[in-house]
Formats: structure tokens, C-alpha cells, sequence
């Protein structure tokens, strides 16, 4: 059998579509190349995205801003200190971007001004933080890429 010059760019062009559908299917169906949204509700949260610098300018305007540290019993969110603590109320978010199972949000509850996050929830390695609060009607936010 003799092959002309039309029949192998057939031949090629199938050839080169076999290929690409190759990596097309495999690309869809290997579960360990799946990659998480950091938020189901992306839309819903851009939509949002001016409280949130409006919070994050409200923070600033405190006297002192959070600090966090790391302990040995967990990590540590220290809240302004001329702030009362029973007045403060909200929720911490710790975003883990190489796991979304290790994700986790926990309320704010103070009785002093810290707020120790256990290290056994934590590991170690690079975690965002966001913490949403309130004291007397003002919203503030602190966001933050951590190494812990």
C-alpha cells in the first residue's frame, strides 16, 4: 500500500486530535488534579467586597489594630486593649489554601482580651486569616496570609 502526501496529513490531523482529546479527558477525570474555588459563593462574596473595605478602614482608625502570636497551646489573637471585651462579638476564619478540609470558623467569645485559637486545629504551614468583628456597632475587619 502506497501512502500520498494527502492521505498523511489525514493521518496527522488524527493523529494530533487523538492527542489533545487524550489530555482533554484526562484533565477532567484525575481527581488529583482538582482544584478548589476559595469560596463556593464567589459572586455573592464580590458583591460584598465594599462592607468589607469599609470594615477594613474602620480597623484602622483603632488605636491599636489585632496582633496574633503563636504559643505553645495554640495561637493567640490579642484584641486592643482599651476595648471592652464583653462588647466585642464575631467570628474568626482560618483558610487553608492547600486543604479546604482543614478549614475552619470559630466565634469570637471573650472574657479578657485574648482569644487563644488551639493548636491542635492548627498545623503548621501558611494559613489566611480573617477575623469579622463588632464592638458597640462598628464593624472592623483584619485579614492576613500567616506562616504559623
Amino acid at each position: 500500500m502506497k501512502l500520498n502526501w494527502g492521505t498523511g496529513i489525514v493521518i496527522a490531523f488524527i493523529g494530533f486530535i487523538s492527542f489533545i482529546m487524550y489530555f482533554v479527558i484526562n484533565m477532567n477525570t484525575d481527581k488529583k488534579l482538582d482544584h478548589d474555588l476559595v469560596t463556593e459563593d464567589y459572586y455573592k462574596q464580590e458583591l460584598k467586597y465594599q462592607n468589607d473595605i469599609d470594615k477594613e478602614k474602620n480597623a484602622k482608625t483603632l488605636s491599636a489594630n489585632l496582633k496574633w502570636q503563636k504559643t505553645e497551646n495554640g495561637m493567640l489573637i490579642s484584641f486592643p486593649e482599651n476595648l471592652e471585651p464583653s462588647n466585642i462579638s464575631g467570628k474568626v476564619f482560618l483558610y487553608r489554601p492547600s486543604n479546604k478540609q482543614l478549614d475552619f470558623e470559630t466565634t469570637i467569645s471573650l472574657s479578657n482580651h485574648n482569644l487563644l485559637i488551639p493548636d491542635k486545629r492548627l498545623l503548621d504551614g501558611r494559613w489566611n486569616i480573617k477575623i469579622d468583628w463588632n464592638y458597640k456597632g462598628n464593624n472592623y475587619l483584619y485579614k492576613e496570609e500567616i506562616l504559623y
